[in-house]
């Protein structure tokens, strides 16, 4: 595919809207005929506007991406020390230092994987062929060369190849819920509409990438590639840029925050040891490369990148595929989740819910395509067709006058026919209806212009009837009677009608009504035949049913305070009784809803005036929905966006956190997203929620255990320099202790459970700091209690015995200084003096066997002695470091006891 298409010539602003004006001028303006293009003139046309393809990404280079684990503040001030010690020939300092830079970036970069573009699944939803009249002949071509000014032919199953204006139709119908949301094929008339519609209202015109699901028809191209509605959207996406997410702002912050303490404080160690204890510039050099490297928690980026790989573990058993680690995180923090209706908050599966006779209303149970349920009567029983013969003669009807058909299929119940139609052949099931006795003869296709279709049929009873089915206007202005009870005729009650399809409008169903007459003798059927003597039947109202779980999952969402909003491309009254179904809005009152068109008249800063105080946006297009990602994201909100069709790529792509379905998604969509839902069930959405909460807190967990190694150790070198002595640690001993403490014992927090009510809490806020004060304060006093145990130990053992075994000894003593703190760790907010300490995380108990092993390696392993400068320690040596430890763990649940006291003061 072409990777830069030249761009097509806009069409001058003074010219007609394809969709506003009549064939004959679209036909002028894009300078052909009914009888469509020469071969020669498709060929100058195709040089000069491009192939019928959307630009596709350049990708990002590996060793670039591979380059970008590296951007951080921490890894530079590593990187600076490597550069030190090969500079002074110090060879296998820098070898252990370099190892542990690389190691970091390469988890980054294997876990982060390569993400796919969602621009090049937009190629995959174009036509490959195309009918097209060319030098008055007929022929399929490859549709990438399409030119504008082409004639197609396009019938039911086809996809469309371009942006097209209609010339002649039949019947035709359009599924363009990939592209506007709605969950029923569009209508398509030959009329222009006007100029200002919405994309969901241009019915004189087709898109690119839809689908025809019945009917044909012939249409001249208006638009190629990028200047498609689709290609419109990929632009939409390819222009959207990630934000950082909360975490990675927070990361970098306290990355920052740490690299300028470390600066100044190297700077005064130096100048104490060069002008109070005159050390010379090799002690010096050395002394600083050991503070920097024991005060740089380089194991923190790993640590939060496994964690968050863990989480994505998790996240995949709950049915949340996670295509970018960061997004774990980040729902943890989300605010406002921006759903679209159609396949995500309902099932996209159409189902009759009520039934209208003149005898009453009838209750259909059971929704989507599967045919379990029974029809109830109005006093709630059970509705036996026999003693109910106007709901009989309605069903029938609805049964007989459609094409539609549902199936079991390996994936579940789907419909085969228009989903309307289906509904209407599921409510016949449901209801007992014997259809495999009604005998069609006879038929007149459904047609916009007339808005009903209608059957010759006969009937179990021998009887030939007429069964009608369409619009309710159309079929009560051909009806002179109604059906009454026991089956008789009466005179028509046009009142009672117009007020029950009122009514069921009002609730947000689709209305259909049927009607019937007998037709003995006739042999034939023509539209004629119908103008009327009809007999009204009563009326269906179906319903895109919200799926069953969402309701209890919104309420959750709220409960964490989480705002939930509905953006759809349906009509505003769906919207709004579909969100009072489910909790969106209240189920009485004013419910306030824009539209497309009220978004449209409004400027950025009017929207997000509003856009905080308004939960259901209708006859909404991409834009529309990307500005109104934006509008959440001024007032700092954190925006969860869920969608399944392409018209959601681009505020999916825009949003904090892009959610997909996996299941009725397109492909589009789910490469912008950040997630993926394996069951396309927005209840998965809050449990991914509470994971990423739970993902933050250990993450927290995680940090404030990981910073007193460094802060201990760095209190080390500190005191060292400062008293004159020689140095209790080398920096590769640092960098041992940091790297299997943090690849140890940080990782098994990540597996801490839940808290109890972290779905009760408000989401956290974005300016946040993963360090607060009270856990700032945790940190200091536990440097101290760590740094204070490894020096004392340092000095107790330098002065009996060998310099290296007292290395060795306080190396030791900060290893298990951190198995105690671990323990203190677990629960931050309250005391670990409590046997639940022990249980309820086997992980804990995992890697404090793996710590003491690879201790136990360093320890005793010649090799190890040889890089570490490390040596054996006898008894004498681990019953202090063992005594010590228990008093470790004391002095911190002290401090924690301390701090938050002072905190809830």
């Amino acid at each position: 595919m072409s990777t830069s298409p030249e761009p097509q010539t806009p069409p001058s602003s003074s010219a007609p809207k394809p969709w506003a004006a009549s064939p004959e001028e679209v036909l002028a303006s894009v300078d052909s005929t009914t009888d469509g293009l020469a071969g020669s003139e498709v060929e100058r046309r195709l040089a000069r506007d491009g192939r019928n393809e959307l630009p596709t990404p350049k990708p990002v280079p590996a060793w670039r991406r591979l380059l970008s684990q590296f951007n951080d503040i921490l890894i530079y001030i590593l990187i600076a020390a490597a550069a030190l010690k090969a500079y002074s020939g110090d060879w296998v300092d820098f070898a252990v230092i370099a190892v542990v830079i690389l190691a970091t970036g390469l988890i980054g970069f294997i876990q982060e994987g390569r993400a796919a573009s969602a621009l090049a699944s937009l190629q995959t939803m174009q036509s490959l062929d195309a009918q097209v009249l060319r030098d008055g002949t007929w022929g399929v071509v490859d549709a990438a060369t399409i030119v504008p000014g082409d004639v197609i032919r396009v019938r039911s199953g086809d996809r469309v190849p371009a942006d097209v204006r209609l010339l002649t139709s039949s019947s035709l119908q359009v599924d363009e819920a990939a592209l506007t949301g709605e969950s029923v094929p569009a209508q398509k008339e030959l009329e222009p509409v006007a100029a200002e519609a919405g994309v969901g209202d241009r019915s004189s015109m087709l898109f690119s990438s839809t689908i025809i699901t019945a009917g044909t028809a012939e249409a001249v191209v208006v638009s190629t590639g990028g200047n498609t509605e689709i290609g419109r959207i990929s632009a939409l996406v390819a222009d959207q840029e990630k934000l950082d997410t909360p975490l990675s702002r927070q990361l970098a912050k306290l990355g920052t925050q740490l690299a300028i303490l470390i600066g100044v404080m190297a700077v005064v160690m130096l100048a104490i040891g060069y002008f109070v204890h005159d050390f010379h510039g090799d002690e010096l050099i050395s002394a600083a490369i050991g503070f920097a490297v024991a005060a740089v928690p380089e194991g923190l980026p790993a640590l939060v990148t496994i964690t968050l790989a863990l989480g994505v573990q998790q996240m995949a058993r709950r049915n949340a595929i996670t295509r970018k680690m960061a997004a774990v995180e980040t729902l943890g923090s989300v605010t406002t989740i921006c759903s679209d209706k159609t396949g995500t908050l309902t099932q996209n599966e159409m189902t009759a819910r009520t039934v209208l006779t003149s005898e009453g209303r009838y209750v259909v149970e059971g929704t989507g395509y599967q045919p379990k349920g029974h029809v109830t009567d109005p006093h709630g029983q059970p509705a036996a067709l026999p003693d109910h013969p106007d709901l009989e003669a309605l069903v029938i009807a609805a049964g007989a006058a459609n094409d539609a058909r549902v199936e079991e299929t390996d994936e579940g119940w789907r419909v085969v026919g228009q989903p309307t139609e289906g509904a209407l052949d599921v409510l016949a099931t449901k209801a007992g209806a014997d259809m495999a006795h009604v005998t069609r003869l006879a038929t007149v296709p459904f047609e916009s212009a007339h808005k009903f279709s209608a059957t010759l049929d006969d009937v179990a009873s021998g009887e030939r009837r007429i069964h009608v089915l369409g619009a309710p206007d159309r079929l009560l202005d051909r009806s002179t009677t109604q059906l009454g009870g026991g089956g008789s005729t009466e005179t028509l009650d046009h009142g009672f009608w117009d007020a029950g399809i009122d009514e069921l409008s009002e609730q947000g169903l689709r209305v259909l009504a049927a009607a019937s007459r007998p037709a003995d003798g006739v042999e034939d059927l023509a539209l004629d035949d119908l103008d009327t003597g009809l007999t009204f039947l009563g009326l269906v109202g179906i319903v895109d049913p919200p799926r069953p779980e969402v309701t209890d999952a919104i309420s959750l969402a709220h409960t964490a305070g989480i705002r939930v909003k509905m953006i759809t491309g349906d009509h505003a009254g769906t919207a709004v009784a579909i969100s009072r179904e489910l909790g969106i809005a209240p189920a009485e009152g004013d419910v306030k809803a824009l539209t497309g068109a009220e978004l449209e008249a409004m400027s950025d800063d009017e929207l997000a005036a509003q856009v905080r105080d308004v939960d259901i946006y209708a006859r909404t297009s991409p834009e529309h929905k990307l500005r109104i990602v934006k509008a959440l994201q001024t007032h700092d909100e954190v925006v969860a966006m869920t969608g399944d069709g392409v018209n959601d790529a681009p505020s999916i792509t825009r949003a904090d956190v892009g959610v997909a379905m996996g299941i009725k998604g397109t492909e589009a969509t789910k490469e912008a997203a950040d997630i993926v839902l394996a069951d396309d069930n927005f209840a998965t959405i809050e449990r991914a929620v509470e994971e990423g909460r739970r993902i933050y807190d250990n993450i927290r967990k995680s940090v404030v255990f990981l910073l007193p190694t460094n802060g201990g150790q760095g209190l080390v070198i500190l005191v060292a320099v400062l008293l004159g002595m020689a140095l209790p640690l080398s920096p590769v001993q640092i960098l041992w202790v940091n790297l299997v403490t943090a690849l140890t014992l940080s990782l098994s927090l990540s597996s801490e459970p839940a808290e109890p009510g972290i779905m009760s809490r408000p989401p956290r806020s974005t300016k946040e700091q993963i360090l607060s004060p009270r856990a700032l304060a945790q940190v200091l006093w536990s440097s101290v209690a760590i740094g204070g145990a490894a020096l004392l130990m340092f000095m107790r053992q330098n002065a009996v015995v060998d310099y290296d075994v007292a290395q060795t000894a306080a190396v030791t003593m900060l290893a298990f200084g951190q198995i105690a703190f671990l323990f203190n760790c677990r629960f931050l907010n309250t005391s670990s003096l409590t046997w639940r300490v022990l249980v309820g995380n086997r992980a804990v108990w995992f890697s404090i066997a793996g710590l003491i092993a690879l201790q136990l390696i360093f320890i005793h392993a010649p090799f190890m002695n040889t890089w570490f400068g490390s040596s054996e320690l006898g008894w004498a040596q681990w019953g202090p470091i063992l005594g010590l430890s228990v008093g470790v763990f004391l002095f911190n649940e002290l401090g924690k006891f301390l701090i938050n006291r002072v905190g809830r003061r």
